[in-house]
C-alpha cells in the first residue's frame, strides 16, 4: 500500500527535521543510492534512433512532471513532428508495449497516460526500451518520456528535471531518509536544464535552493486553470504527491472551500472511499472537487458528482524552452 510521505522529509534541520530517526534511516539510504547509481552505471542506453525528452525529477512524489510533460507534447506536434508519449503506466495492470485508447481506463495503464493521451498517441512499457522500439516503428519522430531520470534504458537527447520550487530537494536526503530517488549532485550532472515549478508566477525561490543548480539553465513555471472556478462551496480531495499543493491552488483560485482531505498518490478509491467523500459533501452542503489526475481514477458513476479544476504548465520564458527544443525538433524532421 503506498503510504503518504512523511513531514520530516521537507525540513533540513531543527526538531521537525527529525534528527534521530533521519540518522537511523541514513544507512538504509546509502544502499538505496548505491543501488540506484550502479543501474544507471552499468546499464547500456538503446538509442532508438529518434530523439528522446525525459521529464523527470529527483524525488519521489509528485512535482508536476505531468503537465510538463504535455505542454512538450503540444510543442512538438504544433511544429508537425509526430511525438509520442512514453509513460510505464505506473497504477495500470498493462505491461505493455500498449498505446492507450479511449477505451483504456486508469486500471489498464494508470492515470497519467490518459491524461497525457488527450494531447498526443502515448505508448505504455514498463520497459521504456521495448515502448520506444513500439513507437519508433509506427513511424515516431519524437519521443517525450514522463519520469525516467533514473531510468538508464534509454538514450536521452534532453533530459529536464522538474524541481518544486516550494520544497526543493527536501532534507536532501535519499529515501527513506528523505525524498530523493538519488543524490540531488547525480540527478543534477545529467540535466541539461531544470524546470522549477511553482505554486504561482510571483512566488520567489529561496537562494539556497537555487544555488544547488549551479550553472545548469533554470526555466521558472507554473500551473495555470484552464477553466473557471466552480460557484459555491466546495470540498476538495486529491490524491497526488502533494495534496496540500492543490488545496492551496484552489484558495489563490478564490475557491470558497469549506474543507479538503489527502490521500496518497494515485490512491485507487474505494467504494468506502467514495461513499465517505460523498457523505462529506452533503455535510458541508458542499460541492465535491478533484485534480484532473484524480478524476480519470473515478468510477464513471461518481464523476457525475465531482468537479475537476484543470490545469496546464505555463513557462515564463518560452524562448529558453524552444531553443531548447529547436535541436530536438531539427533531429526529429530528419526521420520520414
Amino acid at each position: 500500500m503506498k503510504i503518504s510521505p512523511p513531514e520530516f522529509w521537507n525540513y533540513r534541520d531543527g526538531r521537525r527535521a527529525a534528527p534521530v530517526l533521519r540518522t537511523l534511516l541514513t544507512p538504509l539510504s546509502w544502499i538505496y543510492a548505491a543501488a540506484t547509481a550502479r543501474r544507471i552505471s552499468t546499464t547500456t542506453p538503446l538509442d532508438p534512433g529518434i530523439p528522446v525528452i525525459c521529464v523527470g525529477n529527483a524525488s519521489v512524489g509528485g512535482t508536476g512532471k505531468t503537465p510538463v510533460t504535455a505542454h512538450i507534447l503540444s510543442m512538438l506536434l504544433a511544429n508537425k513532428i509526430r511525438a509520442y508519449g512514453l509513460s510505464r503506466g505506473y497504477g495500470g495492470k498493462e505491461r505493455g508495449p500498449i498505446l492507450v485508447t479511449k477505451n483504456h481506463t486508469a486500471d489498464d495503464v494508470g492515470d497519467e497516460p490518459l491524461l497525457l493521451a488527450r494531447h498526443a498517441p502515448v505508448w505504455v512499457a514498463a520497459g521504456r526500451d521495448d515502448g520506444a522500439r513500439a513507437a519508433a516503428s509506427k513511424g515516431a519522430q519524437a519521443l517525450v518520456m514522463d519520469d525516467g531520470h533514473q531510468n538508464p534504458l534509454l538514450e536521452k537527447s534532453l533530459s529536464l528535471l522538474v524541481v518544486d520550487a516550494q520544497v526543493g530537494f527536501g532534507n536532501g536526503r535519499v529515501v527513506p531518509a528523505g525524498p530523493l530517488r538519488e543524490p540531488a549532485s547525480a540527478a543534477l550532472s545529467r540535466t541539461d536544464a531544470v524546470v522549477l515549478m511553482k505554486p504561482y508566477k510571483a512566488f520567489e525561490p529561496d537562494d539556497y535552493l537555487m544555488a544547488q543548480f549551479g550553472d545548469i539553465p533554470v526555466l521558472p513555471a507554473y500551473l495555470a486553470p484552464t477553466a473557471p472556478m466552480p460557484k459555491g462551496k466546495l470540498f476538495a480531495f486529491a490524491g497526488i504527491g502533494r495534496p496540500n499543493k492543490f488545496f492551496d491552488a484552489l484558495r489563490r483560485g478564490g475557491a470558497d472551500l469549506a474543507d479538503a482531505i489527502g490521500y496518497p498518490d494515485h490512491h485507487k478509491y474505494s467504494d468506502e472511499d467514495l461513499a465517505s467523500l460523498q457523505a462529506l459533501a452533503r455535510e458541508y452542503k458542499a460541492q465535491l472537487i478533484t485534480t484532473e489526475k484524480d478524476f480519470v481514477r473515478l468510477p464513471a458513476a461518481m464523476k457525475q458528482y465531482v468537479a475537476v479544476w484543470p490545469v496546464r504548465a505555463v513557462f515564463e520564458t518560452e524562448n529558453q524552452l524552444d531553443l531548447l527544443l529547436t535541436p530536438i525538433i531539427d533531429s526529429a524532421r530528419k526521420r520520414k
